[in-house]
């Protein structure tokens, strides 16, 4: 996994993403066909409306590498939305995250399984952004500019989770890993995640988990037409919501197009609900977590069986204290390493500004 700093002009943040590309010989598989470069072009006009800073970014990547612009921003758009002939002509993008928060004992804390195909793992990254006019926030991607996850300098946690949706369905607007960097830079809590949220048009189906550090928690759950608050749940002494790769409402349910053919959505999830109603996340919030996600509880990242699929990362964010614990890897098999930078950031400029 790659570590990057990356900081002030949104231009020149891309300039600098796209030296390192350039230094490295880093190319991309820019072929997209009609379909998707028409929903590419709508949905760049989207994002200039909403997030004019991130589409200077990316101009300054693809001015770097010499790629036409919107080429390279509509095969951005694409990803996590229609980008079925990715890596060789894979049929259908296959995620299968879990992502949940949840308040206890006066703490908030975040936990995910990033599974993906092997291929990406070598290639994603963990970032620590500081753009100018906008929230710090550290941000985890399998891609790049936009995100799977992250936590900003106020203690806003945003996630997203892959739903499958069929072509006919998809429209023009912000791909999941676009809106988490979204309300990663420009929200500071749940309340205003939300709001922000609600006004975004949306490309295809996918959940949206926010999570703020006075413990405010919910999960979005989206498609291009509706989009559905659902609140955390009480269990025992705390509170706990849960994103998985389907939707979990009834009005929802009707537009997930997967199937059933969603890695064991709803194993995974109900692992993650019964782990805390049967109180097996003890007062050490950190090592427990850890053993949910490394599957001590249940099925959670136990993908031994598929060919082409694993748990590329796991991250718990502490959302009051700004901490991140990360295995880079599959969690049964590499360590969670703990990662300050986001808290050092914040808190050394707290401490200096008030001496």
């Amino acid at each position: 996994m790659y570590h990057l700093r990356l900081k002030g002009d949104h231009y020149e943040m891309g300039v600098k993403r796209g030296k390192i590309f350039k230094r490295y010989q880093i190319s991309f598989p820019l072929q997209l066909d009609h379909f998707q470069l028409e929903h590419g072009k709508q949905s760049e006009e989207i994002l200039r409306k909403f997030f004019p800073e991130v589409c200077e970014e990316i101009r300054g990547v693809s001015d770097v590498l010499g790629v036409e612009y919107l080429q390279f921003a509509s095969w951005m758009l694409c990803m996590g939305c229609c980008m079925y002939n990715l890596e060789n002509n894979i049929p259908v993008e296959i995620h299968g995250c879990t992502a949940f928060a949840y308040t206890r004992g006066g703490r908030v804390i975040y936990g995910r399984n990033n599974d993906l195909p092997p291929y990406l793992r070598d290639g994603s990254k963990s970032e620590i952004y500081a753009p100018e006019n906008g929230n710090r926030f550290h941000i985890t991607t399998s891609s790049f500019i936009n995100g799977e996850e992250g936590l900003n300098e106020h203690g806003l946690a945003v996630a997203m989770t892959f739903v499958m949706t069929d072509l006919a369905k998809i429209q023009a607007g912000f791909n999941s890993c676009f809106i988490v960097r979204y309300l990663l830079e420009k929200a500071n809590n749940t309340e205003q995640a939300i709001s922000l949220l609600m006004d975004l048009p949306i490309a295809s189906n996918c959940n949206i988990l926010v999570a703020d550090k006075c413990g405010s928690m919910a999960v979005v759950e989206c498609t291009p037409t509706i989009k559905r608050i659902r609140e955390g749940e009480q269990v025992q002494d705390g509170k706990i919501v849960c994103t998985v790769n389907s939707f979990i409402s009834e009005e929802l349910k009707p537009y997930d197009d997967a199937k059933g053919n969603d890695y064991d959505s709803q194993k995974r999830y109900r692992v993650v609900l019964d782990s805390f109603s049967l109180g097996r996340i003890r007062k050490d919030y950190i090592e427990t977590t850890k053993e949910l996600l490394k599957g001590d509880y249940g099925f959670m990242c136990q993908y031994d069986s598929e060919p082409d699929f694993e748990t590329v990362w796991s991250s718990i964010f502490d959302l009051e204290n700004l901490v991140i614990y990360r295995a880079e890897g599959d969690p049964r098999k590499k360590n969670f390493m703990r990662d300050n930078r986001l808290h050092n950031i914040k808190f050394k400029t707290q401490k200096a500004v008030e001496t």
